[in-house]
């Protein structure tokens, strides 16, 4: 990180530790209603709206802050929330670019897009169930279940790349352990 010449954050010279986007530091202070310095997921869910004018569900908004809740207080500082910040807005492009139809969800054929161009070979069907699991009445899922999704799909990928030693595709598992990744990839 540390460069010579413009810093747009600090003036001239070399960039300072600790110094946040001022942008991010205003939206902070917004989301911070209690003035505590910190944000939980209360705060940071009245702050979310997805495409279809709803506030992020509290598993995203719990998720996300445990993501990058680095001393595991159930909240997270300004420091923490620029990460946050950053990687939400990552997540709403990547999102952007799959809702074709700027509906502000992602409907089956756009999700079985998305994954085939992370690297997922899903039927159509499995992709059906993907949806079903946020929500059974809908064919659609917005930008908080996709974001939700993709972290949990991530998470199990990698337990299942370490247990696939030899690449094969397939892995046999005990129970305690299959219980131990479910629980540990789900939260």
């Amino acid at each position: 990180m540390a460069y010579q010449g413009y810093n747009p954050y600090g003036g001239y010279g070399q960039p300072q530790e600790n110094q946040v986007n001022p942008e991010v530091q205003n939206f902070f202070s917004q989301v911070d209603k209690d003035q505590s310095g910190r944000i939980n997921s209360s705060e940071l869910q009245q702050a979310l709206i997805n495409g279809k004018g709803q506030q992020f569900s509290d598993q995203a908004c719990s998720l996300m802050i445990s993501m990058f809740d680095v001393d595991r207080s159930g909240t997270i500082d300004v420091y923490e929330f620029e990460k946050l910040f950053n990687y939400i807005n990552q997540w709403l492009s990547c999102f952007k670019s799959y809702d074709r139809d700027s509906s502000g969800a992602i409907e089956e054929a756009e999700l079985g897009q998305a994954f085939s161009q992370m690297g997922f070979r899903f039927s159509p069907q499995f992709v059906q169930f993907l949806i079903g699991v946020n929500d059974p009445n809908r064919r659609e899922i917005a930008v908080d279940q996709f974001i939700v999704l993709c972290i949990k799909m991530h998470r199990f990928t990698e337990a299942f790349r370490q247990r696939d030693t030899e690449l094969q595709g397939v892995i046999s598992i005990g129970f305690e352990d299959f219980l131990r990744i479910a629980l540990a990839c789900a939260n």
